[in-house]
């Protein structure tokens, strides 16, 4: 279930809009000022997909909100009709902008897009690639070319790291201290083990040196 996040300090309007977002099976937060909206966001638990804004809050207005708003897409909903407002709402970080008064069905139909927007950015994301290396983090399906290699997640974890750094040498230190979470059981000792394990099963896929090291320093991927 989608939740939405309602800013507004006007009660009959986010009356309306919760009743008509709950009917089409979204969970909706309510935040009547700026600051309290700021609140309801610091709650990681409770992150909203979206969020429905408008401008003239007590307090914090909107204007001085949205730049504070970080990852989550932001509809304007506004009584300024002023273009050059919407402009530069747009361009500090909104998505969207609709202006009161509304038809709800419009509403609805521009929620649906951003939401489905924000769902196939987030897929997107979760594909690293290099060369013709793909790494899926969501399924952890590691592929050179048209075959699919089996990693140990130690393996795995390396050359993840490796693949969100494509153009940077990895210290052997730093390599150890940020696999730790996903893959306990490598110390410096068998890191060149884990390193070399991989290099091989990475060349079986299209025979290819993917992994070079730099000496006295650490890895990183081979770009030539």
């Amino acid at each position: 279930m989608k939740t939405i996040l309602i800013i507004d300090d006007d009660i009959h309007i986010g009356n309306m809009l919760e009743e008509t977002l709950t009917k089409e099976g979204y969970r909706v937060l309510r935040a009547y000022s700026g600051t309290e909206a700021l609140f309801v966001l610091s709650d990681t638990s409770a992150k909203p997909d979206l969020i429905l804004l408008d401008l003239m809050l007590p307090g914090l207005n909107g204007e001085d909100l949205l730049p504070q708003i970080k990852g989550i897409p932001v509809i304007v909903v506004s009584a300024k009709i002023d273009i050059d407002n919407k402009v530069n709402l747009l361009l500090g970080g909104a998505v969207d902008y609709i202006t009161k008064p509304f038809h709800t069905k419009e509403l609805l139909a521009r929620i649906a897009i951003h939401l489905r927007s924000t769902k196939q950015s987030a897929s997107a994301a979760s594909l690293l690639t290099f060369d013709d290396i793909t790494l899926n983090t969501d399924t952890h399906i590691v592929s050179v070319g048209a075959f699919d290699i089996k990693l140990t997640r130690t393996e795995y974890a390396i050359l993840k790291l490796l693949m969100q750094n494509p153009t940077q040498v990895i210290t052997k230190s730093l390599l150890l201290e940020h696999i730790s979470e996903d893959t306990p059981d490598c110390t410096e000792s068998s890191l060149k083990m884990h390193i070399s394990n991989l290099r091989k099963k990475l060349r079986e896929g299209n025979d290819k040196d993917y992994i070079e090291a730099v000496w006295g320093i650490g890895f990183k991927l081979r770009t030539e």
